[in-house]
């Protein structure tokens, strides 16, 4: 990424730093880039979520979900701060681990669990943009024979375009737009779920949750696995590297921003999916707007709020391309060079093109990803966003053992490792049930 520097471990893959202009990396930038990180359309799972936990205990995780996520980011930033007091200024996830638990973490865990994530999210954005643009597709025409695969790869060739911005500071302004689209759906969705539960073609609300015990328990990991995703990040030390000196105070208010925007939607859209459709809401609450190929709403409202997610969807999948980047340039790239010379170019041209097309291809071939991505989502996002922030903290500030600092992190740490192997578990039984349905390029 232009705009991330090199750690005191990365010395031999040094890239000069980008000239940025007067605004450059401001705490509001970083405010675009964490809600885009953030408030993704994974959010319109969340009625689905709902299904398996019931009204109290699902707004009661929604709500732990957001107090961990704020305070776990603000250790973070914290620590981030601290050690570049010290003179070791990280600017990625695994120079954290790196310098805080030791080489080996950064290298063979950390390292390779963010990219596992990051590209994870890049493929299954690039699904779900297929999935929206089909959905408009057949609103549009009904009997139409056009198939999955070839609207994943109609959205792959937009991301082929986004993918050549040059840095993630490059993103702000598309960002920006994407903080106004996540609100725009949001509030589609939010306002379509109450027009539908209002009206006459409104589905009989059941709200128990079903199944026998084992798929009671096993769906309240994956309900808690969702939300816990939904609020995962990921890059919050790829972020805090945007911000021009000094830092201190940036993320806070950046955070401020993002969360302001996370209760928003995240609540509405959680609320009144679930009030409308009760445990038939499906994983894609959008899904639930039509029944049986008729739409509850007015045709030109689906449309619109798909594409305002297809638009929202394409910043997000670019932001999580961003660590991959950064090592694809780190490899290729001549850091002696100009950012913007042909040897530099040329090979950011080359590599960020092949990285879209493997993330395409991959999500055409595997519809079933939303399978596979809890996997990963599982023992990625909950370790990364959940687990490492109050370890990273504890080792950096050394609070006292038995003060209730320590204390606290030290259970959050406990609870969500416990929940990530759970987590686990019940996503490798959901592939296990499905894996009948499995099929390369299915519709």
């Amino acid at each position: 990424m232009g705009t991330l520097h090199p750690s005191s471990t990365d010395k031999d893959t040094e890239i000069p730093e980008p000239q940025n202009d007067l605004d450059a990396g401001s705490w509001l930038h970083c405010g675009y880039h964490l809600t885009t990180s953030i408030v993704a359309p994974p959010l319109l799972s969340l009625p689905y979520a709902f299904t398996f936990l019931g009204w109290a205990a699902g707004i009661i995780s929604l709500v732990i979900g957001a107090l961990v996520t704020f305070y776990s980011y603000n250790l973070i930033s914290l620590v981030l701060e601290q050690e570049a007091q010290m003179g070791h200024r990280q600017l990625r996830f695994r120079d954290m681990a790196h310098d805080i638990l030791g080489r080996k973490w950064g290298k063979y865990y950390v390292g390779p669990i963010q990219f596992l994530v990051c590209y994870g999210a890049v493929v299954g954005s690039t699904l779900l943009g297929g999935q929206c643009m089909k959905a408009i597709y057949l609103l549009a025409k009904p009997d139409g024979t056009m198939q999955l695969y070839e609207f994943v790869i109609i959205f792959g060739c937009l991301m082929l375009v986004l993918a050549q911005i040059p840095s993630f500071h490059s993103l702000r302004h598309i960002n920006m737009i994407s903080l106004v689209l996540c609100l725009l759906y949001g509030a589609c969705t939010t306002g379509g779920s109450i027009y539908i539960g209002n009206s006459s073609k409104a589905p009989e609300r059941d709200y128990s949750i079903k199944g026998d015990s084992a798929s009671v328990v096993f769906g309240i990991f994956n309900a808690l696995a969702i939300i816990a995703t939904t609020y995962g990040n990921g890059i919050i030390p790829e972020i805090q590297a945007t911000l021009a000196p000094p830092v201190t105070g940036k993320m806070f208010k950046g955070l401020c921003v993002c969360y302001t925007v996370v209760a928003v939607t995240f609540f509405s859209v959680a609320i009144s999916g679930y009030w409308a459709f009760g445990n038939q809401a499906e994983g894609l609450v959008l899904t639930n707007f039509s029944n049986d190929g008729h739409p509850l709403l007015p045709k030109w409202f689906i449309m619109m709020t798909n594409a305002f997610v297809i638009l929202q969807q394409s910043a997000v999948a670019v932001v999580y391309l961003q660590p991959m980047n950064e090592v694809l340039e780190g490899t290729f790239g001549d850091p002696k060079s100009d950012e913007f010379s042909a040897r530099n170019v040329i090979p950011r041209l080359v590599a960020r093109s092949v990285a879209v097309v493997i993330s395409t291809t991959i999500a055409a071939m595997l519809p079933f990803f939303g399978d596979i991505n809890a996997l990963i989502g599982s023992f990625g996002f909950i370790p990364l966003d959940f687990v490492l922030p109050v370890v990273f903290y504890n080792l950096t500030f050394k609070p006292a053992r038995r003060g209730p600092l320590f204390c606290l992190n030290a259970n959050i740490a406990v609870i969500f490792s416990i929940l990530g192997v759970m987590a686990a578990i019940a996503a490798v039984r959901q592939i296990y049930l499905d894996a009948d349905t499995y099929k390369l390029f299915a519709n």
